[in-house]
């Protein structure tokens, strides 16, 4: 029997330097945010309740995510909530450990989580990464320095690497 506590969800709506978020919590995590600016948009979580405006969580994860694009926020403290399968998982608590400002390729991130081989598994977690921003899919690049993909489009990974001082 599932917890009606983490089946439970609040949703907000923020306009964010980088575009439209929607912000989605549980009674005790944050567990979603998706980007409604784009073609990108996360369609595999149940609708969320309304009201989301004056839940702890999303008012918590709304002030960090100010004070990070402010530049007076390097890490977050936000409870966070990742579903997904455990290779998935693991994957996005490596990305947790990638310091604010730093880059790693797909390949290093593979490697980090003992599975050198699985570049492209990496990549596509990445792209499923449920909580962007906060768990910093951003900041994994190709090995060659491009970019890669992310699940806001090119543009927005750009300014979240610029706001870091990453130029690439």
């Amino acid at each position: 029997m599932r917890d009606s506590r983490i089946d439970r969800r609040w949703a907000v709506e923020w306009d964010s330097p980088v575009g439209r978020l929607r912000l989605v919590a549980n009674e005790q995590a944050l567990v979603a945010i998706q980007f409604l600016t784009n073609d990108h948009l996360q369609t595999d979580l149940p609708p969320p309740f309304s009201g989301g405006e004056d839940h702890p969580v999303l008012q918590t994860a709304i002030a960090q995510l100010q004070e990070y694009f402010a530049g007076r926020r390097r890490q977050f403290t936000v409870p966070v909530h990742l579903e997904g399968t455990p290779f998935q998982r693991r994957v996005w608590q490596a990305l947790q450990e990638i310091p604010f400002g730093r880059v790693i390729s797909y390949r290093m991130l593979a490697g980090r989580i003992g599975q050198p081989a699985a570049v492209r598994a990496v990549g596509q977690a990445n792209r499923k990464n449920p909580i962007p921003i906060i768990v910093p899919c951003h900041r994994v690049i190709n090995h060659n320095g491009k970019p890669g993909g992310y699940a806001g489009g090119l543009d927005i990974k750009r300014k979240l690497l610029a706001l870091e001082g990453i130029r690439l």
